[in-house]
């Protein structure tokens, strides 16, 4: 009888976070990827993982962020990943809390931009990853966040 195979979750918002976990989406590869961004225009399209669109969050648009919430809790259930990974922003934390609550696992890669400190929705993120992790040496600390390198 064959296993079911992982489904991996990959979510971020449009831009500078998008181009960092399309480049790390190869690591998935043996896994069923499913690709959510804030994106609209993408001519790349999900790199041969299935891809959902998803309004964008913020801080500063309570309201479409509730609407973003919500697409996210619902793919999330109905897609049921076994792991959750995002490279941010509001988005993406949504995702890993939501993906969290639902029993996937969490993985947070934190932006390369973010030299001298984690990102905000990194910092609100971290409690409730699995793994955490950030591309500057110095972010690092043996207890809650590891670096491996960076994807740039």
């Amino acid at each position: 009888m064959n296993k079911p195979r992982l489904r991996v979750m990959c979510v971020s918002s449009a831009g500078g976070h998008l181009v960092q976990l399309k480049l790390v989406l190869s690591a998935f590869n043996a896994y069923e990827v499913v690709l959510v961004t804030t994106g609209k225009n993408d001519p790349e399209g999900a790199l041969g993982a299935s891809l959902y669109r998803i309004p964008e969050a913020s801080r500063w648009n309570p309201a479409q962020s509730l609407v973003c919430a919500w697409k996210l809790f619902w793919l999330i259930f109905r897609l049921r990943p076994s792991v959750v990974v995002s490279t941010g922003a509001a988005p993406g934390f949504l995702a890993i809390r939501i993906g969290r609550f639902l029993g996937s696992r969490t993985i947070w890669l934190d932006s390369v931009a973010n030299v001298k400190s984690v990102s905000l929705a990194g910092k609100l993120a971290q409690p409730h990853c699995d793994l955490f992790l950030t591309q500057w040496p110095n972010l690092a600390n043996d207890e809650d966040s590891h670096c491996s390198g960076a994807v740039l």
